[in-house]
């Protein structure tokens, strides 16, 4: 028999995640220098990691000595940060790590996860992996969750998790307290994807939540607070009954010493990281007003640290492919309700000043 006739037919069957091309590829495709390229496709925090975190770098020990199996330097520095207990936090190699771990834990073959297009295109693309089926109930035309739909679809369905980015990833937008308690109220697991929570609001994150409701897990990242997304860390917080399941299936030594060096750094700075933060969102508004005035640009609201556009009477991928020839990235999406629409990463006030002239030049 032939090795590919190994392969389980589901995975065989399967689309591949679409990830985003590495800055010096993309730079010597488009024959220009790094520093040439405005890279706004995959929400980096434009201003990198603090310095103190550069500092702990350069002086790393250990490297030769395998990290600490549980991150315990890390989830100390963490309670501070989150006002979690440890033992109800778990790290790993970005949060994307641990969205796979959910799945191993809860899914077998058949089972079923609800998904909420369009959103984060990992959700599917776990549950694929692990052999589960997807019920998709797509969101409402302001993309909002179709709460109602949410419900008759768990009781019909019976999904045994359900996956809800807040901010959610591409439009920005937020899920209610009246919303989140519905979802809390069904028979399911909420996973709430809470990467872009901080350009929302840090005191608006729903971590502290998870001591008191036993279906809730909340995840969070240093990808884009802490500029750490080249290093893949971040953590969740998750019911105290989880977490001796969880620590049987992690891979042991998951978080690197670079990595977990980094985070604790950037923990200890935290003005640094605000600071960084709140620039980040009132450029989110400049640059919103901006785009707004490109006669075949319709921005949508965003909470987050990117604002998603229509565009009207011209076609989308295009766009985006000259915008490319100028040196700007930024993202297309080949999926239902998304084929007319581009997203853009808010970056420096200097990198908004370059797009707008770009998109005007285009006009």
């Amino acid at each position: 028999m032939k090795p590919a006739e190994l392969v389980r037919p589901d995975i065989a069957a399967m689309e591949p995640y679409t990830p985003i091309f590495p800055l010096e590829v993309l730079a010597a495709r488009l024959g220009r220098a790094p520093e040439e390229i405005i890279k706004l496709d995959a929400n980096e925090n434009p201003y990198g990691p603090s310095p103190k975190v550069r500092a702990a770098l350069a002086d790393l020990k250990y490297i030769n000595i395998y990290p600490d199996p549980e991150s315990r330097a890390l989830r100390e520095a963490l309670v501070k940060f989150v006002d979690v207990p440890a033992e109800l936090l778990l790290a790993g190699a970005g949060a994307d790590e641990l969205l796979d771990l959910i799945m191993r834990l809860f899914l077998a073959p058949g089972d079923e996860i609800l998904n909420c297009p369009p959103t984060f295109g990992m959700y599917p693309f776990d549950a694929a992996i692990s052999g589960a089926k997807v019920v998709s109930v797509p969101r409402l035309e302001d993309y909002s969750l179709d709460i109602n739909g949410i419900e008759e679809a768990v009781d019909t369905r019976c999904p045994k998790l359900i996956f809800v980015t807040c901010p959610n990833n591409p439009d920005g937008g937020w899920v209610t307290d009246e919303v989140l308690e519905r979802l809390l109220a069904l028979p399911v697991m909420v996973v709430l994807d809470e990467a872009y929570v901080e350009f929302a609001g840090m005191e608006r994150s729903r971590i502290r939540q998870v001591r008191l409701q036993g279906n809730l897990i909340v995840l969070r990242t240093f990808s884009k607070l802490a500029g750490l997304a080249g290093l893949r860390v971040g953590y969740g917080a998750f019911p105290a009954v989880l977490m001796p399941h969880l620590w049987k299936i992690k891979q042991p030594y998951n978080v690197s010493v670079a990595a977990s060096t980094a985070a604790i750094a950037a923990l200890e700075d935290l003005v640094w990281l605000q600071d960084k933060v709140q620039r980040i969102v009132e450029e989110r508004g400049r640059f919103a007003a901006r785009l707004a005035s490109i006669p075949y640009l319709r921005p949508h609201p965003s909470q987050s640290n990117f604002v998603l556009c229509q565009v009207l009477g011209r076609d989308a991928q295009e766009l985006k492919l000259a915008l490319e020839q100028e040196g700007i990235l930024i993202r297309y999406y080949r999926k239902p309700r998304l084929r007319d629409h581009v997203r853009f990463t808010v970056g420096k006030p200097e990198q908004t000043d370059a797009v707008i002239a770009a998109l005007e030049r285009l006009a």
